[in-house]
């Protein structure tokens, strides 16, 4: 029996990790803790090509600095060598809660 991953899992897992690195870079200005760890970034989608799917949300559907965060996202991640295109859908359902923060952002945001 084979333990090694399938091949399309070896290209796409370290490009994810690549992104996910990238995004850790992107900041609400309103907030000193970066997108993923605030639970904005719902799901990545790598498709074949380079072409980036991103779906994410912001903390308040009338945030000032949403173009801000989206150009920031979109031209970070295409920034990347194995990405030739990145789509950000920005969405509100489900809508974003503090909830959705992981513990180290709750802990630098003095919520723990």
């Amino acid at each position: 029996m084979n333990d090694m991953p399938a091949p399309e899992n070896k290209s796409v897992t370290p490009l994810r990790d690549k992104i996910e690195e990238v995004l850790r870079t992107v900041y609400d200005p309103e907030i000193p803790v970066n997108i993923l760890e605030l639970g904005l970034v719902y799901d990545i989608q790598i498709g074949d090509g380079g072409h980036v799917k991103i779906r994410m949300t912001l903390t308040a559907p009338a945030c000032p600095a949403a173009g801000e965060i989206i150009f920031d996202v979109q031209q970070k991640v295409e920034a990347l060598d194995e990405v030739k295109d990145c789509h950000v859908e920005l969405t509100f359902d489900p809508p974003w809660t503090k909830d959705m923060m992981t513990e180290e952002a709750k802990l630098e945001l003095g919520m723990l």
